[in-house]
């Protein structure tokens, strides 16, 4: 079993919401990540997500792109992607890591090292789940499966337009917790809706019975406490690209750091 349904199940007993930050793996710096990981942990992050760097990913918009340009300008592909999570596992042994990106790495990654090459180093490397973004449920059933067997979590997004019956297939395969998309669009785009998202949640958690997160769109303390009120996890993506990407080696932590912890210290408020 992952780290993941403990993490939450803990969270619950404190009646605390997690905090959930992405960053892209190799950036802003390309041997940055560990260092950041612990950084973000140590601010009040609960879970991880940890992005991998592709060229073509359709989801994201122009600061996540950045970042992903950025990383693979230095190279960073998937099997440095798992060495940052084993060297982040060296200090830290609790907090679930999950892989955010896109099927091609996997697929590429397989063709490299061999059928569920991806699977088997993911899970010896210390990640907790993964959310493949154009992966839809009733085309990754094995893949679920597999991911599984190994103790990982297979995490899925729903967006306002999901339909019950895709609710319903998500709900049968995802494990970990279930990725809620709070925006039309690309991450980054458009202002959130906090009612709408309240109104949304319970449509959701009529088929889907673990936690729910929220993501796209919270971009400061005041929204992810409006969004931790209704919600089991605040997801936060762009923001943190934009707080570190024009920071200097030297203040990238500390200015994680800060934002990390003003987000933590309103949703603790209560």
């Amino acid at each position: 079993m992952s780290r993941i349904p403990a993490t939450f199940e803990r969270l619950a007993n404190e009646k605390r919401k997690a905090l959930i930050p992405y960053i892209t793996a190799g950036f802003p710096f390309a041997d940055i990540t560990p260092e950041l990981m612990h950084g973000m942990v140590a601010a009040g992050a609960d879970v991880i997500e940890l992005g991998v760097p592709f060229s073509d990913p359709m989801a994201d918009g122009p600061v996540i792109q950045r970042a992903g340009e950025k990383a693979l300008t230095f190279g960073i592909g998937m099997a440095h992607v798992l060495e940052m999570v084993k060297t982040f596992r060296q200090g830290d042994d609790k907090t679930p890591v999950v892989l955010m990106g896109y099927a091609n790495p996997i697929e590429r990654y397989d063709l490299t090292h061999g059928r569920n090459a991806f699977v088997r180093d993911a899970a010896g490397s210390g990640v907790d789940g993964v959310l493949v973004v154009d992966y839809p449920p009733e085309e990754c059933e094995a893949f679920a499966a597999e991911l599984k067997a190994n103790g990982l979590d297979l995490i899925f997004l729903l967006a306002p337009t999901s339909t019950s019956e895709r609710i319903q297939q998500v709900a049968r395969i995802a494990s970990g917790y279930v990725y809620y998309v709070s925006l039309k669009g690309i991450t980054g785009a458009g202002n959130l809706d906090t009612s709408a998202v309240e109104q949304a949640l319970p449509r959701i958690r009529q088929h889907v019975k673990i936690p729910v997160g929220v993501g796209f769109g919270i971009r400061d303390a005041a929204t992810a406490k409006s969004i931790g009120r209704v919600a089991d996890a605040v997801i936060i993506g762009t923001k943190v690209i934009q707080v570190v990407e024009d920071e200097p080696r030297e203040r990238v932590l500390t200015a994680l750091g800060a934002f990390l912890r003003e987000v933590r210290q309103a949703l603790d408020d209560r």
